[in-house]
């Protein structure tokens, strides 16, 4: 009876755990990125504020870096007039289809301590992720139609 108890747990325990694509990723995303573009669907002068934190001039060429041990990173914004002090996120990676490799990514601005301040956080689509580039989208409405923001990593 205790060895079935014991069975029973463990199989319990590693159906709830991370799957192994999902495991995979975190391993592959692992380490330092350089945001080389970000791209709008729709054609026009955007003034879109992104992640609530600057404009997508700012993002462009922005250094990432994630550590999937903890679920934890950062990232410096880039270019003229942009504020570069570096912030902090945590991040989940949550598969949404094994079969077609969809996941969702939800980044969470932090603290250095790693807590939130406002509690808000960002969900995405990592569409592709491979040993040397990460791309993410984000459907957004604007105007009452809906719009994709497509950014594009490369590994550092």
């Amino acid at each position: 009876m205790k060895k079935l108890a014991i069975l029973c747990l463990t199989v319990c325990f590693l159906a709830c755990g991370t799957s192994k694509t999902v495991h995979q990723s975190k391993k592959t995303i692992k380490g330092d990125w350089s945001l080389t573009s970000v791209k709008y669907s729709a054609i026009g002068d955007f003034k879109i504020t992104l992640l609530n934190d600057a404009e997508k001039a700012c993002f462009e060429n922005s250094k990432w870096q994630f550590i999937p041990n903890n679920n934890t990173g950062t990232y410096t914004l880039s270019g003229m007039n942009c504020d570069t002090d570096q912030r902090n996120f945590s991040f989940t990676i949550d598969e949404v289809n094994e079969d077609t490799g969809l996941y969702n990514f939800l980044l969470k601005p932090t603290n250095e301590k790693g807590k939130s301040e406002t509690n808000v956080g960002y969900r995405m689509d990592l569409t592709a992720l491979s040993e040397t580039s990460m791309q993410w989208e984000q459907v957004l409405t604007l105007d009452g139609k809906p719009i994709t923001i497509t950014m594009n990593f490369t590994k550092a």
